[in-house]
């Protein structure tokens, strides 16, 4: 790739990545990298509001580093679009704890006579074809329908399945654009989780020879399935995040609206106690619960807070 985009792109990751450890709280007036042209007020407030949030838990980034690959690059008229990946890695101290929390962020830079002028994340649509063909009700299954859950769940493996493919993709899945829901679905097979009622996508949970549940794939059906279903893969909603254990779940309203649209698990718990999550979509490992560095993240988020039982 040219070295005229390339070094643009690398100068605007690191001015990112040191606002994590430098004591200002805001970038000076004349860096010409924050420019509302190049970056949206929307993602500075989200970085001011995950310092703050660091801030009140009475943690630090101790250090935070930060990688690039540009995967693409397309021509149409004046202006290049040039596709990239970002990995950020942060060190973060809570009391005596620290924890390595890693963020991969897929971006676009745009470049026009040569020059960049704007740069974003690549968020995924919330809603798509599939979450609306989902909106009709779920139905459970009865104890007749499901194979005997007597083994336990095993938080264990599950978390181990969660370390191994929160950044890559085991093959022996489907892979979906969204790929959140169904990368926990996995998560919670590996830890024991039986599939149920195969061959009806509104019933179960289940992924089978190329089909799948719309709870197995889509986060506002798994929500749902989660705390309506009475055998199998079941959820014991708790009140507070730091109720959970590790292998439990997450799930996210992003906008407060009554749609799920983000599912999480839990990996790890930090200096305070509090839940650290893996993720898909945005691949993200060992991230604090909250999302308050998500640029999904809005006043009227919910959350809903299960402990799994099967």
């Amino acid at each position: 790739m040219e070295k005229r985009i390339v070094e643009p792109i690398h100068a605007l990751i690191q001015k990112r990545n040191t606002r994590w450890v430098q004591t200002a709280e805001r970038d000076s007036p004349g860096s010409l990298e924050y420019t509302e042209a190049i970056e949206n007020q929307s993602e500075l407030n989200c970085f001011m509001r995950a310092k703050e949030s660091l801030g009140r838990r009475g943690g630090e980034c101790i250090r935070s580093k930060a990688s690039g690959t540009i995967l693409r690059k397309q021509q149409i008229g004046r202006k290049e679009f040039v596709d990239y990946v970002v990995k950020y890695e942060q060190f973060i101290r809570i009391k005596k704890n620290i924890h390595l929390t890693e963020i991969v962020e897929e971006r676009r830079a745009v470049f026009e006579d040569g020059l960049l002028t704007k740069d974003s994340e690549k968020r995924p649509l919330i809603q798509r074809r599939e979450d609306k063909e989902s909106s009709q009700p779920l139905t459970f299954l009865n104890a007749a329908e499901t194979r005997s859950s007597r083994n336990a769940y095993n938080r264990l493996e599950a978390v181990k399945y969660a370390e191994r493919w929160w950044n890559d993709y085991n093959p022996a899945y489907k892979k979906f654009k969204d790929n959140c829901t169904n990368y926990i679905s996995q998560c919670l097979q590996a830890g024991g989780a039986p599939m149920t009622a195969a061959g009806n996508r509104s019933k179960g949970w289940w992924m089978q020879k190329g089909n799948w549940s719309y709870s197995w794939s889509v986060a506002h059906s798994f929500r749902w399935y989660l705390s309506g279903a009475k055998t199998g893969l079941r959820g014991v909603e708790r009140e507070r995040a730091r109720d959970l254990n590790l292998g439990d779940v997450i799930c996210y309203d992003f906008n407060g609206d009554g749609r799920w649209q983000h599912s999480t698990i839990v990996v790890a718990k930090d200096g305070n106690g509090e839940p650290l999550v893996n993720a898909q979509t945005t691949n993200s490992r060992m991230r604090y619960w909250a999302y308050e560095d998500s640029t999904a993240w809005t006043p009227n988020i919910k959350y809903k807070f299960f402990h799994i039982n099967v």
